[in-house]
């Protein structure tokens, strides 16, 4: 009977903290049509979430330099993806830090997740670079990055491998 007196109320509470928290929990803004096609033409249509808005809006007005390409959009769809970036762009710890470059493999938050990889790795032919986080995250095309979508890309050593389940 005692036991019930404090499981009940427990169970309620740790309940309840988890209803609030999945309440919290950001969902992925639905995507833009422009934003896939024009970006994701040629890397992965990154979430807006993971950069702040204004490191968006420096990528956006220089995209005829865009990371050694020239990027550019007419006036009428860069407005849009714009729109949309500004909206959705990062908020809380992850998403408001500028990080250098506006480089999203440069935030704290991404040298942190991925420390453990061998410097090697980003050079694998099946990942190229930091940049390309389908080749481990096979989700990262709906946005998402958790440790459930990972995979291994091809080409890891045995203690490459080894490391990779640390």
């Amino acid at each position: 009977m005692m036991i019930h007196r404090i499981a009940i109320p427990l169970l309620a509470g740790v309940a309840a903290m988890a209803a609030a928290g999945a309440a919290t929990k950001p969902t992925p803004p639905a995507p833009n049509p422009a934003w896939q096609e024009e970006c994701g033409g040629c890397h992965l249509a990154y979430p807006p979430g993971l950069l702040p808005a204004r490191s968006w809006r420096r990528i956006t007005t220089g995209l005829e330099r865009h990371f050694g390409s020239d990027a550019s959009l007419d006036a009428a769809t860069l407005q849009l993806i714009d729109r949309w970036l500004q909206a959705h762009g990062g908020s809380g710890k992850r998403g408001t830090e500028e990080p250098p470059e506006d480089r999203i493999t440069r935030a704290a938050w991404f040298v942190r997740e991925h420390r453990k990889i061998d410097a090697a790795a980003w050079k694998l032919a099946s990942v190229r670079s930091a940049a390309h986080c389908a080749a481990c995250h096979g989700a990262a095309d709906r946005g998402r990055f958790d440790e459930g979508s990972l995979r291994l890309p091809e080409g890891l050593d045995a203690r490459q491998r080894r490391a990779w389940n640390d």
